[in-house]
């Protein structure tokens, strides 16, 4: 991973977490670290649709 990507950031949760080192982990708790994962992208990509919607609406709302 690019270190100049979180840069501005050092102790924001998602560049420590990218800076994790993975060596000591299990197969069991890597899968258990891509389905944590997979779960956090759902919800941020819900999160993203409701606010898309909300935008919409206020947009459809004031004829932008």
């Amino acid at each position: 991973m690019d270190d100049d990507f979180f840069s501005s950031k050092p102790d924001d949760p998602l560049v420590l977490l990218a800076r994790q080192d993975l060596e000591p982990l299990s197969v069991d708790e890597l899968e258990e670290r891509i389905a944590a994962l997979q779960a956090e992208i759902a919800r941020v990509q819900a999160h993203m649709a409701a606010a898309s919607r909300h935008r919409s609406a206020a947009d459809a709302l004031f004829k932008r």
